[in-house]
């Protein structure tokens, strides 16, 4: 008998995708949670007495790799501010110091979208306008601080969608979304409870579990766009709504280093502890072991001795655990290397254009979701705006000949292109600082013009002074 689908229930798609994220997960929580998975990452060796391992889980300590390698990624294309070619209506403005109505501006907010691409490969964002109990016009809103902000959903929470194919291409026309509210319990407490969002295109609803466990209606409500207010960020896309960690090969190969590195501190452990062998001895002898006692035998045949590991094991493990951080190093370097790429139509070749990697890939297409969650926002308001937004994605500027800059040096003293673009395009390989505005440097170096001519005109006087000094006769 075929079980009944529930609306918590992941679609195969995600289903698919979620095989990972426990591991994630576990590496993200770092080394409280790779223990608490127990043996789902560090495995119990056959012979190994239940005590043994928990000693050995317990002493087990995590090289945050995965992490740590995530968030410096992320950080690389905020290192300099969103770049807007437009300012936004003073109306969506005022929303991007707060975004999120939990006190982040647009930036940081991009950050921490990054950053769940880099690590779990899919990030949703539900940019709402909340409900406001009682409100009959735009006015009420207002004064009960309604307004659109966006909502993130991590890889975990989205649950299932539908997708229709329309004149501008695929879009969502069911979405299903699983969220955790806190609501007051008694008078001092609160609780946690669970329920799911479904949204269709103009409405939403909402489902809770009942006294008997099923998922029932719970609230439900109108919106006014036509359209599901969700967009997709995507690390290694694979399709409308799918997606890979970029760093998954990274991933694995840190919960190898977990493993690697319990079973090194393992043998160290036995390494250090030498066994004392005795041969010879019957059960008429006494033995005493301590720095201030002897050890008296019958029999002349009797010894007494330390057996103690050889280091050979431990050496290769060590190189092993060398070879596992290079490796590790190396998967997490590969985001930034440069590999060939086929401009569109609208793409200009250059030396920093003609080659894409990975991390440049997934900002591209990390624009064009940010550009589309600010569009929400102005069509909550009712304030149509077309946003375009550039991140930093020179990563491999600082990798670039030297030939570069000299080229543009000289297109601009030929007259090839002005020096507003050279400056630009200097600024881009981070030749000058990009700090630094152009009407500024444009104004020092007319000040610094001018105050060499006036040099050249002060020494003109003073040569032409001292040539007319009468001489002197000793």
């Amino acid at each position: 008998m075929l079980t009944e689908f529930q609306v918590d229930q992941r679609s195969d798609v995600v289903a698919d995708m979620a095989e990972v994220w426990d591991m994630i997960d576990a590496l993200l929580g770092g080394t409280r949670a790779m223990r608490c998975c127990g043996k789902k990452f560090l495995p119990q060796w056959p012979n190994e007495d239940g005590d043994s391992y928990k000693n050995r889980l317990a002493t087990a300590t995590l090289f945050p790799a995965f992490e740590r390698t995530s968030s410096v990624m992320a950080a690389k294309p905020f290192v300099r501010p969103l770049n807007w070619q437009s300012d936004p209506p003073a109306k969506i403005q005022a929303l991007l110091d707060d975004v999120d109505l939990l006190g982040a501006e647009l930036q940081s907010y991009a950050y921490s979208l990054m950053r769940h691409v880099l690590q779990f490969g899919l990030v949703g964002v539900l940019v709402d306008y909340p409900t406001v109990i009682g409100a009959r016009t735009v006015a009420d809103e207002k004064a009960a601080g309604a307004r659109p902000y966006m909502a993130t959903y991590p890889a975990q929470s989205i649950l299932g969608w539908r997708v229709e194919r329309g004149s501008e291409g695929f879009h969502l026309s069911q979405l299903r979304l699983k969220e955790t509210v806190t609501e007051p319990d008694g008078p001092w407490s609160e609780k946690d409870v669970e329920q799911v969002r479904v949204l269709t295109p103009g409405a939403w609803a909402l489902y809770r579990k009942n006294e008997k466990g099923d998922w029932t209606l719970f609230q439900q409500g109108r919106t006014t766009l036509n359209r599901i207010p969700f967009v997709f960020f995507y690390g290694a896309k694979t399709g409308f709504g799918t997606a890979t960690p970029p760093l998954l090969n990274l991933a694995y190969l840190n919960v190898e280093h977990w493993q690697s590195a319990s079973d090194q501190q393992t043998i160290l452990h036995v390494a250090r502890v030498p066994i004392l062998f005795a041969k010879g001895f019957t059960d008429a002898d006494t033995l005493t072991v301590g720095a201030g006692s002897a050890v008296q035998a019958l029999s002349s045949e009797a010894d007494l001795t330390y057996v103690e590991h050889t280091g050979a094991a431990i050496e290769a493990g060590r190189i092993s655990l060398i070879d596992l951080e290079d490796r590790m190093r190396q998967a997490g370097a590969e985001l930034l290397v440069q590999r060939p790429a086929i401009a569109t139509a609208t793409q200009v070749t250059t030396e920093a254009e003609s080659s894409r990697s990975v991390l440049q890939q997934i900002v591209e297409d990390f624009e064009d979701s940010l550009q589309d969650c600010v569009r929400l926002l102005g069509e909550w308001l009712k304030e149509p705006f077309e946003p375009e937004i550039e991140l930093y994605k020179d990563f491999g500027a600082a990798n670039l000949s030297d030939k570069t800059g000299d080229f543009l040096l000289r297109a601009s003293q030929q007259g090839l292109i002005s020096e507003e673009t050279a400056f630009k395009q200097l600024q881009r390989i981070d030749v000058i600082d990009p700090n630094v505005m152009w009407d500024e440097e444009e104004k020092r170096l007319a000040d610094h013009h001018q105050a060499a001519i006036q040099r050249k005109v002060n020494e003109a006087k003073a040569l032409s002074t001292l040539q007319a000094a009468p001489s002197v006769k000793r």
